[in-house]
């Protein structure tokens, strides 16, 4: 690559998923964000029916046949042959058919770059079921919790309150706090709505707090300060807490946690990130419980949130890295790992 040329950068935004309006705020950020004496964009949106389409601006120059023109997604014209004659992809989309291992499986079918987690820990952590067990079998210790598939009996083994949720979903998109038996099963049907499996989930009494991952596999990935979120009168972190104007409050790091207790979750967040095969960055949300202490896993995001004003970004900016530089660094993960696995011989 010409050292003097500008990168090429396509970021994908929109998608399938209730997530889509989400993913079209953190692409708008990133977007503007990337430096234009570095970078040349192009921006790609998906719709809500799946289709691809180039958003705004030129397609790169010196179009070619490149191999993303063989994705199978419905596209306008150019569209990917523009994804094909890019340096590295931003796939910049939460939630299912996007942060889930099905659009990294189409970008390494076509051989380019792209920021993130590959196609299996994308899967991974998209599964909450999948994921707690891993997690269980790698010592790490997570909150109990139920399966209810199609043709299953509703059942709750923990009494209440319990939580909810669809198996592969985020933003806390259909899930529900429950408190009693009479509203279970209207949170099953809710749950059932999103996905074919429904957890229900142990109610764990603690502080919420979120660390932020940067990295590949070598040099071991960093964790940010942790930071603890204040729901500020909303009954927990529902889909209002995270995306209303002051629906939250981040405190950063937690002013109730020992010293000893935010590099318990720094070690924990690095650890769940390296287990479930992540790379890039990923956003990992805990609880510390109040009865004796134990830092316990809630979930990981592979690509969360992604504004400025997102946790992930404010976490690491309150621990020396801004917005912008985390952008370069994650462009140069991805660059690194495609050169990295170019070399393995399939």
């Amino acid at each position: 690559m010409n050292p003097a040329r500008r990168l090429r950068v396509a970021v994908l935004a929109g998608g399938r998923s209730s997530e889509h309006d989400i993913s079209l705020a953190s692409a708008r950020s990133v977007a503007g964000a990337l430096d234009p004496e570095r970078y040349e964009l192009t921006e790609v949106a998906i719709g809500r029916d799946g289709r691809w389409a180039l958003e705004a601006g030129d397609p790169p120059r010196e179009l070619g046949r490149g191999p993303a023109e063989t994705l199978p997604v419905p596209a306008r014209s150019g569209t990917l042959e523009a994804i094909g004659a890019v340096d590295v992809v931003l796939p910049i989309l939460h939630g299912p058919f996007g942060e889930d291992g099905t659009v990294q499986g189409l970008l390494e079918l076509a051989d380019i770059p792209y920021v993130g987690a590959g196609v299996a820990a994308s899967a991974l952590a998209m599964d909450k079921d999948l994921f707690k067990k891993v997690m269980r079998d790698s010592g790490i210790p997570v909150a109990a919790h139920h399966s209810i598939r199609l043709g299953d009996a509703i059942e709750n083994p923990f009494g209440y309150p319990v939580f909810v949720k669809p198996a592969s979903l985020g933003s806390s998109v259909g899930i529900t706090k429950v408190h009693s038996e009479e509203e279970l099963a209207p949170a099953v049907e809710l749950a059932f709505r999103h996905d074919e499996e429904v957890l229900v989930e142990e109610f764990v009494e603690g502080t919420e707090v979120e660390v932020g991952v940067l990295g590949n596999r070598v040099p071991r990935p960093i964790a940010s300060l942790p930071g603890q979120i204040d729901t500020l009168g909303h009954e927990w972190y529902d889909f209002a807490s995270k995306y209303d104007d002051g629906g939250m409050e981040l405190i950063v790091p937690p002013p109730n946690l020992s010293q000893e207790t935010i590099e318990l979750l720094q070690r924990r967040a690095v650890e769940s990130f390296v287990v479930s095969k992540c790379e890039g960055l990923a956003r990992v949300d805990f609880f510390v419980r109040d009865s004796d202490g134990e830092v316990v896993l809630n979930e990981l995001n592979t690509m969360p949130g992604f504004t400025a004003t997102s946790v992930w970004a404010r976490l690491f900016e309150a621990s020396g890295l801004s917005y912008e530089d985390a952008l370069d660094r994650l462009i140069e993960l991805a660059l690194e790992r495609h050169e990295r696995r170019s070399k393995l011989v399939y």
